[in-house]
């Protein structure tokens, strides 16, 4: 069986969220299906209502930012755990240990570079 991989964008850009998108097809990561969401409470209820296999998240979103959804996404019970990638201007060493405590699997500073991408996601996406 063919195990189809299903990949949340999530920023409050659809600018951002489109050249995430376009970097992670220029890389040649295998991706099924890319979701997306403006914020961390849209996110919620795509993690709910689909297959998700990794999420990027930005950190400033209006309505539920990125650590306000990692955490909200740490605490539910899921029957399996989604790692999630932060994707954001936020590069200090105290952000980024804040979000690791909160549950993030990895961090990618804004702006996006093809080999960043590939050292990051290449321990959760396939190459073509």
């Amino acid at each position: 069986m063919i195990h189809l991989i299903n990949v949340l964008l999530v920023d409050d850009s659809a600018t951002m969220r489109k050249i995430v998108r376009r970097k992670m097809k220029e890389v040649g990561f295998i991706v099924d299906e890319f979701l997306e969401a403006a914020d961390g409470k849209q996110a919620l209820e795509k993690v709910f209502n689909n297959s998700v296999d990794l999420i990027l998240l930005d950190w400033n979103m209006p309505v539920m930012n990125g650590l306000e959804f990692i955490q909200a996404l740490r605490s539910i019970d899921l029957p399996k755990r989604i790692p999630v990638i932060m994707v954001t201007t936020e590069g200090s060493h105290e952000k980024v240990n804040e979000a690791i405590k909160s549950g993030v699997d990895g961090h990618i500073l804004k702006p996006i570079d093809a080999e960043q991408l590939r050292d990051v996601l290449g321990e959760y996406l396939s190459i073509e």
